[in-house]
C-alpha cells in the first residue's frame, strides 16, 4: 500500500492531499490572498491524515510542488516536506507546479495547454504541454506581448489556465486562445497520479540539498529587458 502526502504552496492556495496507490483519498485546502501557509499547512497535514485514519508512519513518501511561484509559499511548503521526509526517513518527490496545474484540464485533440502563473509586471511563469500533457516547451519566465503565443496558435487551439489569465487577456490579442477561468491555482488534488508515477520510478530528490525552483535567473533577464 503506497500512501503519499502531497503539498502545494506555490501560490495563495495552501493545499494538502493524501493519495493511495495513485488515487486521491483526502484533500484540504484554502485559498486566501494574504497567504495562510505558515498558519495552516501543518494543521491541514494533520487533518488529512486523520480523515483517512492513517499516521505519519504509514506514509511512503512526500510530494511537493517545487515551483515556480511565490518565494515565501515555496519555502514553507518545501521546508515542511523536507522535514517530514528527514524525520520519517521516506523519499521526497518534487513536481513542477505548472505541470500540476496542467493536470486540471483534459485537452481535446490538437489542443495545447499553457499554464500561466503570475510573476510581476507583464511577466508570467509558463510552459507548454501537448494533448498528452507532455512538455512542448520547458518552464520559462515570459514577458507577455501581443504576439507571445503566435507560434502555438497558428496550428493549434491554445488553452490558457492559471492565475495570470487576466494579464494574458489584456496583453495577448489572439482569438485562438481559450481561457478557463475556473482553473486558477495549482492544487494538491491534481498531484496523485504524477507523484505516484514518480514514486514507482524512484524519481526522488536529495533531501539535504533540494531547493525550490524559483526561476531566479530569469528575474535578472526580465528586469533588463523590461
Amino acid at each position: 500500500m503506497t500512501y503519499l502526502l502531497h503539498i502545494e504552496t506555490s501560490t495563495t492556495n495552501c493545499s494538502v492531499s493524501i493519495s493511495k496507490n495513485g488515487e486521491l483519498i483526502a484533500l484540504k485546502e484554502e485559498d486566501k490572498k494574504g497567504y495562510s501557509h505558515s498558519e495552516k499547512l501543518h494543521v491541514f497535514i494533520v487533518e488529512v491524515l486523520k480523515t483517512v485514519n492513517i499516521s505519519f508512519e504509514d506514509l511512503s513518501g512526500v510530494a511537493v510542488g517545487k515551483g515556480p511561484g511565490s518565494y515565501t509559499g515555496l519555502r514553507i511548503g518545501v521546508a515542511a516536506a523536507k522535514g517530514l521526509c528527514y524525520g520519517l526517513d521516506i523519499p521526497l518527490i518534487a513536481i513542477n507546479s505548472l505541470e500540476i496545474l496542467a493536470q486540471a484540464y483534459t485537452p481535446k485533440q490538437n489542443e495545447l495547454i499553457i499554464p500561466m502563473l503570475d510573476a510581476r509586471r507583464d511577466e508570467v511563469y509558463t510552459a507548454v504541454f501537448n494533448e498528452k500533457k507532455e512538455y512542448l516547451k520547458d518552464t520559462n519566465a515570459l514577458i507577455l506581448k501581443e504576439n507571445s503565443l503566435t507560434e502555438f496558435t497558428q496550428k493549434n487551439t491554445v488553452v490558457v489556465i492559471g492565475n495570470a489569465q487576466e494579464k494574458c487577456k489584456k496583453i495577448v490579442n489572439d482569438k485562438a486562445i481559450l481561457y478557463k477561468d475556473e482553473i486558477i491555482n495549482p492544487s494538491a488534488k491534481w498531484m496523485s497520479k504524477i507523484s505516484y508515477d514518480a514514486f514507482i520510478q524512484k524519481q526522488f530528490e536529495d533531501i539535504a540539498y533540494f531547493e525550490p525552483f524559483y526561476l531566479k535567473e530569469f528575474y535578472t533577464t526580465a528586469k533588463i529587458n523590461h
